[in-house]
């Protein structure tokens, strides 16, 4: 018997051996940004290799006191989280209609949806900059909210919809019987029961927003709106050249918030990933 509880006790440990090396080497990359945003600019350039570097705060403090980080923060939290929350309005009552009603042309719209996702967007960029002109959202948060949920609609309203029809309709039907409204049906019991689909679904749609260059670029011209993933364009050229230590200070900063949600809801985003994402 203590044979057997020392060799579990072995096992155990070289499994969290194993996995602390695997997150270590996963961890590695950001780890580096780090320590190339908190060195000199002059170890950084330098032909020859230095392996003792010595380690400063001039990138840092360049970020808060010559550009207003701060501001490109907030626009990028308001930007992501509010398109994040308009595809979900948007989202979960269209994967409704496509995974319980039966009507013309349903499976269609569903093709159509997803092929949106499809296009290339500098397609529509062109048509995009001058409906967004037009319409005077031009240099605004409002509309670069606008413009990540229109991208990212399609992928969350099928990754809803798949997790939808896991769910038996037994359920509904049930719940009609006793007189319930396809509207309460949607909110106490389809909502519940899909709440790892609709928590990966906000995840991804928020890595793609995060990762949003070209429209973020073509919609936002100016300072007023640059958001975190612009603020780093801004650090290539120009008399100084290229900062490299502030665009790898500004690439962790923007790395930090994501991992931490991810952590957070680990537990919810590995089951959604796993238990309906691909089901037609």
């Amino acid at each position: 018997m203590a044979s057997i509880r020392r060799t579990g006790g072995e096992k155990l440990w070289i499994r969290y051996l194993i996995l602390g090396a695997w997150a270590l080497f996963c961890i590695t990359p950001a780890l580096w940004f780090l320590s190339i945003g908190l060195r000199p600019r002059t170890e950084i350039i330098t032909p020859q290799p230095i392996y003792w570097p010595t380690f400063s705060l001039d990138a840092w403090h360049m970020l808060w006191s010559d550009w207003p980080m701060a501001k490109y923060l907030r626009n990028s939290v308001a930007a992501i989280f509010g398109s994040v929350l308009i595809d979900l309005v948007l989202a979960i009552p269209a994967a409704y209609s496509l995974a319980r009603y039966e009507y013309r042309g349903r499976d269609d719209i569903g093709f159509y949806i997803l092929s949106t996702r499809m296009m290339a967007p500098a397609i529509v960029a062109i048509p995009i900059f001058f409906l967004f002109r037009n319409a005077g959202l031009l240099d605004t948060v409002w509309a670069l909210m606008l413009i990540y949920a229109a991208v990212n609609l399609s992928v969350v309203t099928w990754i809803i919809r798949s997790y939808m029809l896991d769910i038996p309709k037994e359920l509904e039907d049930s719940a009609r019987t006793d007189g319930a409204s396809d509207l309460r049906i949607l909110w106490e019991i389809i909502i519940p029961a899909i709440r790892p689909g609709i928590i990966t679904a906000a995840v991804i749609a928020m890595i793609f927003a995060i990762n949003e260059f070209l429209f973020t670029l073509l919609i936002a011209s100016t300072p007023k709106a640059y958001t975190m993933s612009v603020a780093l364009a801004n650090f290539t050229g120009g008399s100084d050249g290229v900062i490299y230590n502030a665009i790898a200070l500004v690439a962790f900063l923007a790395f930090i918030p994501v991992f931490i949600v991810v952590v957070a809801i680990q537990k919810h985003l590995s089951r959604g990933l796993t238990l309906g994402a691909v089901k037609g």
